[in-house]
């Protein structure tokens, strides 16, 4: 039953006599504490050799902008066991944002362009925060449950290592959540899940149990070009291509300087980042609503004009 602090009291002791038990338990256990869902993926695993040659080519096109961090730490991002000592799995969660469903299949955003838009994500709590204090308890969870899981061959015997992370580290975390199965990547690079849209955001888990990778699913984009189509800026330069220096998203928020002139018509009243591509998405139709209350709108920042923004001081921000 539900404790304080976001805890999970363990009681009945489950029997658990394989290892996909352990791994529907933890799943069960991100579910209570708001996570949609998750997916689990050894820190050995191909795809990050795999991943540090298609982020060179990206850089090598100029596509990051000011991003200068991409280009550092990569050895760390191939290999990711070195980010915490001991760590076998990565568990990737996936929390959905969303606290009003949009229109389907409309960008409604500049239908009123006095209203100062802000990226549905970042209308609530900084969600990273929420991120890692909800993946730690999850660690504490399962490190309760450890006496439990020592007849299995997964580590439980050892010293418990755990580290969360919410887009805090050199981690390929869409690509993690694609091969554990969290959903696909679409044309627009984002991650959509058939069930549920692409309006979550990840975080990952590093800890020291050994548990069986789990699949990528099928990917459902198809002959579909819409994301491509509507993006203001045209920055999702080719499918499953985007060039990030040209992204709204990026100049609103990373980019540090004038944005150029040639920008400000396509950006028009986005005030903090674009939500257009996930907005024309099909498989948005599905979109699940947060249960989350942290992503709740704060001060205002789902209906705020222009002129409230602009009288907005550094200490407001």
């Amino acid at each position: 039953m539900p404790t304080d602090n976001n805890s999970i009291a363990v009681s009945n002791s489950p029997i658990f006599a394989t290892t996909a038990d352990v791994k529907q338990w933890i799943k069960t256990q991100a579910q209570t504490l708001g996570f949609a869902d998750c997916g689990f993926l050894s820190v050995h695993h191909p795809l990050f050799t795999k991943q540090i040659e298609q982020l060179q080519k990206w850089l090598d096109k100029g596509y990051e902008g000011q991003l200068q961090f991409m280009h550092n730490n990569h050895h760390l991002r191939a290999h990711p066991e070195q980010l915490v000592d001991g760590a076998k799995t990565i568990i990737s969660v996936r929390m959905d944002y969303l606290t009003k469903a949009p229109t389907p299949r409309a960008v409604t955003d500049n239908d009123h362009p006095n209203q100062g838009i802000i990226a549905r994500y970042a209308r609530g709590r900084d969600y990273h925060k929420t991120m890692r204090s909800r993946l730690k308890q999850l660690a504490l969870n399962i490190e309760a449950m450890l006496p439990e899981w020592q007849h299995l061959d997964i580590g439980s015997d050892k010293e418990f290592v755990f580290r969360p992370f919410s887009d805090s580290a050199p981690i390929f975390e869409r690509p993690i959540a694609d091969a554990v199965g969290l959903g696909w990547t679409g044309k627009h690079t984002l991650l959509i899940n058939k069930q549920a849209g692409s309006f979550f955001v990840l975080g990952e888990l590093f800890l020291s149990l050994e548990l069986p990778d789990d699949q990528p699913v099928k990917e459902h984009c198809g002959s579909c070009s819409a994301c491509i189509n509507v993006c203001p800026t045209q920055a999702i330069v080719a499918p499953y291509e985007l060039n990030a220096s040209a992204c709204i998203s990026y100049l609103t928020i990373e980019h540090d300087g004038i944005i150029d002139t040639k920008y400000r018509r396509a950006i028009g009243n986005r005030v903090f980042g674009c939500d257009d591509c996930q907005l024309i998405c099909p498989w948005n139709r599905y979109a699940n609503l947060t249960t989350v209350e942290d992503f709740a709108p704060r001060h205002g920042l789902d209906n705020s004009s222009l002129l409230e923004l602009w009288q907005w001081q550094e200490a407001d921000f």
